[in-house]
């Protein structure tokens, strides 16, 4: 029994010291906050050159839905002419 005891101890012991080791604690850096720099002038040509370049494809936008109108309306006028020779021919 007295055996027993001494090995267990040491046994409990040797598992202890070669046991995990503490870990130094982490050092945290500061974190530094820069302010966003002011938009360069070029930035701002760009967003202007952006928008003028949209308002000018809305523009061409409306110019060829204009287009298509009056295409749908030469296309009508079209077929009436093929009809109205048509009915020439037949008579």
């Amino acid at each position: 029994m007295k055996r027993f005891a001494l090995v267990a101890a040491l046994l409990a012991l040797s598992l202890t010291a070669c046991g995990e080791k503490p870990k130094a604690p982490a050092v945290e850096t500061p974190v530094v906050v820069t302010p966003a720099p002011a938009p360069a002038p070029a930035v701002e040509a760009a967003a202007t050159a952006a928008g003028s370049a949209a308002e000018a494809a809305g523009s061409a936008a409306e110019a060829a839905g204009a287009a298509a109108t009056a295409a749908g309306t030469a296309a009508d006028a079209a077929h009436g002419a093929a009809d109205a020779a048509k009915d020439a021919v037949k008579k």
